[in-house]
């Protein structure tokens, strides 16, 4: 059901399907108003415990630790978060070979944003609502709970299987996404293993703490600061933005305006001075064999009209 809704931009007005009772009301559970007074205590805690060790690691730097976390960012922030979780699975803007898409999806785990059936679901939820009620992370509901504020209040939504899978029925069919979904920490685990086989604490504290509670900001970004300030090419009927200062942290990902009118476009930077290092990764596969059937923006320069719209 949802994922048809991704061929158009928020500005689509076909009428929405008739729903049951129930299907509003597991839609309707996300959004401030119904997550917003209940603190969830296990994400609260970790996402405290690794503010901590972010600070911590800057007292212990070394060269490996910081190329550990380079070659982590780039695996688990770009390829896995942009290329693969956004691009790939959520909106299906390419097709790669099922062994390179399991890849990838590892690498997103390695961010702490969850599996993939929780991460697309909420996304898909996102550009359904967008800064309408029920969307996850609207600044409408204020700026604090769009960055961060919706992850740490109301129950965990990763158990929350029969409302994810109507979200992304395409993953739930998949065994591996079903299977990483809920054993999404395995390779963070792993991970942080063998960065204190190679280097000691000081690759641990760099290559977890502090390069996945940077780029969890640079995420939350996306949420908050591309729907509060920055440009707009395209007028669609949310708030998103476009910022080249979050695009740079991000790989590309705050060129949100040209996003939310062409959803499926695996290019968000759409003008030859808006830097997309993913959509760049994405071409790299392209040209290696491994990346096809890329859905590109089509629209006019001279008068920009968000998808779906004559």
């Amino acid at each position: 059901m949802p994922i048809d809704l991704l061929e158009e931009s928020s500005t689509a007005t076909t009428p929405a399907p008739k729903r049951t009772a129930a299907e509003t009301k597991a839609q309707f559970a996300l959004g401030r108003q119904a997550q917003s007074g209940r603190i969830s205590v296990i994400t609260t805690v970790f996402m405290v415990l690794f503010h901590i060790g972010a600070v911590a690691a800057l007292f212990m730097f070394s060269w490996k630790a910081l190329i550990c976390t380079v070659v982590l960012w780039i695996y688990a922030s770009n390829v896995g978060i942009g290329m693969c979780y956004h691009r790939l699975l959520t909106h299906r803007g390419y097709k790669v070979p099922k062994w390179l898409e399991y890849f990838m999806t590892i690498g997103a785990t390695l961010s702490l944003e969850g599996g993939p059936i929780f991460w697309v679901a909420t996304h898909r939820v996102h550009h359904q609502l967008s800064d309408h009620e029920g969307d996850p992370h609207t600044p409408k509901e204020g700026g604090w709970w769009a960055h961060m504020g919706w992850i740490i209040c109301g129950v965990s939504m990763h158990a929350e299987t029969a409302m994810l899978t109507r979200y992304a029925p395409d993953l739930a069919r998949d065994k591996f996404h079903v299977w990483l979904s809920k054993y999404h920490w395995v390779p963070m685990v792993v991970v942080g293993l063998g960065l204190l086989a190679i280097g000691g604490w000081s690759c641990v504290m760099w290559g977890i703490f502090l390069r996945v509670t940077l780029g969890l900001h640079a995420t939350w970004l996306v949420n908050s600061a591309t729907h509060m300030w920055g440009s707009r090419r395209f007028e669609t009927k949310d708030d998103s933005r476009n910022s080249w200062w979050v695009a740079m942290l991000t790989g590309g990902e705050g060129w949100h305006n040209n996003h939310h009118a062409h959803p499926v476009s695996v290019r968000h930077g759409l003008a030859w001075y808006e830097l997309d290092q993913n959509y760049l990764g994405i071409l790299l596969l392209k040209k290696l064999g491994l990346a096809k059937d890329l859905k590109l923006a089509q629209y006019d320069p001279h008068d920009p009209k968000p998808a779906g719209v004559a």
